[in-house]
């Protein structure tokens, strides 16, 4: 089962270098071992360690990039070595060829609890892989790509995965990219080297999270066995205004009680960078739902087509009222219509 690094650091996927930090800081000094009694020392070690292995792999740029895409297995073997990159490609049992060791613990409080450390956890070394704008034109870059699953014994090395992180435009609109790719070949003598490739991927309107683009034999290569697949998973950014459900869009708005009960204009900028103006002159109450046909995601199948745009209303209340407001609401609200 996957270890989920996040979670055992209690911080979101988007959560930057220094917030990091300090929710590590936080949790490592409530789980040292030297802070338990012996009756939960035991426990409070291998919960210490873990919070240690998780802000290791999260500190790390490079090791981030590869746990956000591939999770622990993808820090596992180091590619960089050949041995391990057949071991990674086969699946082996083995891990990479070193283990770096750090004390993380001490970089922020020093030797605070004693001269009794505890261990370091150990992380392996990933794969090294970057991935980054190049400096001209849509081109991404991926220095190195690693196996993500096992391949049974055959003729072709595993295929590998790889994130495609679209915007919401991007999988509304269609869009076009270029990657940058490397991988992992036998030279003449048969010994591993790296080559470098564009390909071009077009991505087409309504797409989905989770759709996968092949490329056949474009994946990383063992001798004797012909190249594996490489494979790019779409996967969704989230959006400052709408959601994805499905062939829907959806957007959650906070109204006042006055405009709940008066009536509001919600004014969106749609996905291909249309102005829409919802008027919306019922009375909102908790729950309320206004649906706009034609207005969501292009169903992929045919374009032409497209799901429902959904607005979900969020009744503010105020949170204190006047004796003279009291009043006035209880004047008007109690006479009959």
């Amino acid at each position: 089962m996957t270890v989920d690094y996040y979670n055992i650091l209690k911080v979101s996927r988007t959560t930057g270098e220094e917030e990091l930090r300090r929710a590590y800081k936080k949790l490592a000094v409530r789980w040292h071992p030297d802070k338990h009694p012996s009756v939960t020392k035991v426990i409070a070690e291998a919960k210490f360690k873990q919070i240690c292995e998780a802000y290791d792999a999260l500190s790390d740029p490079n090791k981030r990039q590869i746990y956000d895409l591939y999770g622990e297995d993808g820090l596992r073997y180091n590619v960089s070595s050949p041995s391990a990159a057949t071991a990674a490609a086969r699946g082996g049992g083995g891990r990479g060829e070193s283990f770096r060791e750090r004390d993380i613990f001490d970089e922020f409080l020093g030797d605070g609890f004693g001269s009794d450390k505890s261990p370091s956890p150990k992380s392996d070394n990933g794969y090294n892989y970057n991935s980054s704008k190049s400096n001209g034109g849509n081109y991404y870059r991926s220095n190195s790509i690693p196996v993500k699953r096992s391949s049974p014994l055959g003729s072709k090395a595993a295929p590998i995965e790889n994130k495609l992180g679209c915007t919401l435009e991007e999988l509304y609109k269609g869009s076009k990219r270029k990657m940058v790719i490397s991988r992992i070949v036998p030279d003449d003598s048969g010994k591993p080297s790296t080559v470098e490739e564009v390909l071009a991927i077009d991505i087409k309107p309504g797409w989905k999270k989770g759709t996968k683009i092949t490329f056949p034999d474009k994946g990383n290569q063992e001798s004797g066995l012909q190249p594996g697949d490489l494979i790019f998973v779409i996967d969704e950014k989230p959006h400052l205004t709408f959601q994805r459900d499905g062939n829907d869009l959806v957007v959650n708005e906070k109204i006042s009680l006055v405009e709940a009960l008066t009536g509001k204009t919600v004014n969106l900028t749609t996905l291909d960078g249309r102005n829409l103006n919802i008027e919306v002159s019922d009375i909102v109450k908790p729950g309320h739902e206004v649906v706009i046909p034609g207005e969501g995601m292009p169903i992929s199948k045919d374009p032409r087509q497209k799901g429902n745009l959904k607005i979900k209303f969020d009744v503010k209340f105020p949170s204190r009222l006047s004796s003279d407001q009291k009043a006035d609401i209880k004047r008007v609200l109690s006479r009959r219509s």
